[in-house]
């Protein structure tokens, strides 16, 4: 029996929908699991048969993070951390990327090649040299010290990310505006900053995402519970003999929500700005 074009088309898309459906609930479920499971109590996590939507409704995971100084010292020692680092990366990155894309300079090529070459290196091999290096700074145990080491993270994807977006913005409009008696510092601030900031707030979700979520340098770098981060706040409560399973699905959907609002708000910006600085390097 031969199937018409039409035919072809509408299995296309059941196929193309039934994937998004159970992709969808293989990604949300966990997602659902761990809001349901913060207002149960530590008792009925694994409580069998299990039951999803408790019927024991409480809040109290969340007035205990709310109440406890120092579960909120994590969430401002995150915040503060992963603007700093979403901050000075775009700083020093708009400021690389536009002397990569605009000018031609000795050596340019061999610190492409570096900047492109770190990101090949995974990030737990330089675990020990940073902490030596920390430790030798006096900088273990305070915030530059982790958001110097997240820069190091994040500075050279946004490098190669804001320079191939400025590769694909016409030279015409530094020149127009050096016409204009503007220096190139400028024409940089005042004219392709401001059409940049689709490319420029994919480049800082991106950078807040990789300070917020991270927990190997921030356990390894800290030593005080004052300097701990939210990942790391979340592994605290696995005590010796017990879990507090209800709060540390409080804290993992607390810790969710700046990054959710971020993608939420800014996502036409972001997949913009991803794909425009993959157009042409």
């Amino acid at each position: 029996m031969k199937i018409s074009r039409k035919q072809q088309d509408v299995i296309g898309r059941l196929i193309a929908i039934i994937g998004l459906l159970l992709g969808t609930f293989f990604a949300g479920f966990p997602i659902f699991w761990m809001i349901c499971s913060s207002f149960k109590l530590n008792s009925e996590i694994f409580a069998f048969p299990p039951e999803i939507i408790t019927k024991n409704f409480s809040f109290d995971a969340y007035i205990s993070i709310f109440k406890d100084s120092e579960k909120l010292r994590f969430f401002a020692n995150s915040y503060f951390i992963a603007g700093m680092v979403a901050t000075l990366t775009l700083l020093v990155a708009i400021l690389a990327s536009y002397a990569f894309s605009r000018y031609e300079f000795p050596g340019k090529k061999i610190i492409n090649i570096f900047i492109i070459s770190v990101q090949a290196i995974p990030p737990i091999t330089l675990l020990i040299p940073y902490f030596g290096l920390m430790v030798a700074l006096k900088l273990y145990n305070t915030y530059q010290g982790l958001i110097f080491t997240y820069m190091v993270l994040t500075l050279p994807y946004a490098i190669i990310m804001l320079t191939g977006y400025f590769n694909t913005l016409p030279r015409e409009l530094d020149e127009a505006a050096k016409v204009d008696g503007s220096t190139s510092f400028g024409a940089l601030w005042r004219i392709l900053v401001p059409i940049s900031i689709p490319g420029i707030l994919s480049v800082a979700i991106y950078t807040f995402m990789i300070a917020w979520n991270e927990y190997l340098f921030a356990l390894t770098l800290t030593r005080t519970n004052d300097m701990r981060t939210v990942p790391i706040g979340i592994q605290l409560l696995m005590g010796q003999h017990s879990y507090d399973w209800n709060e540390m699905m409080a804290m993992s959907v607390l810790g969710s929500i700046p990054v959710i609002i971020l993608f939420i708000f800014f996502q036409r910006y972001f997949i913009g700005g991803m794909t425009s600085g993959s157009v042409k390097s």
